[in-house]
């Protein structure tokens, strides 16, 4: 079960990453804007914040690869910073959008779950 649960913990560090990339290199690109359904205006405008964001979701993705790197010690990491995903996921779902929830909480989620199976 551990290594189910620390494969999980990967894929939802990969996930942030990709977010980090999203966010901070492509927010403007037709990619970008097909993503985050936003218009070029917008995307425009909003790129210094989108960048921040993005630096927030490598945080994350950090501290993840950190808990799977410190091995069995690393399991309050990973407890720490997949329930920093959860609040995240759960944030954006409420006040962005639903499907949030779907691609960035609920992998946290079933992660930490797992991980409790040690």
């Amino acid at each position: 079960m551990t290594t189910i649960a620390n494969v999980l913990v990967g894929l939802v560090a990969l996930l942030h990453v990709y977010f980090l990339v999203l966010e901070m290199f492509l927010w403007t690109t037709p990619t970008g804007r097909r993503v985050f359904r936003t218009t070029p205006e917008f995307a425009q405008a909003s790129k210094a914040l989108a960048a921040n964001q993005g630096l927030y979701n490598g945080f994350l993705a950090a501290g993840l690869a950190w808990g799977l790197a410190a091995g069995a010690e690393g399991f309050h990491i990973k407890l720490f910073f997949l329930s920093c995903v959860i609040v995240a996921g759960l944030y954006g779902a409420w006040t962005v959008s639903r499907r949030i929830l779907y691609v960035q909480a609920l992998p946290a989620f079933v992660a930490l779950v797992l991980l409790h199976f040690h």
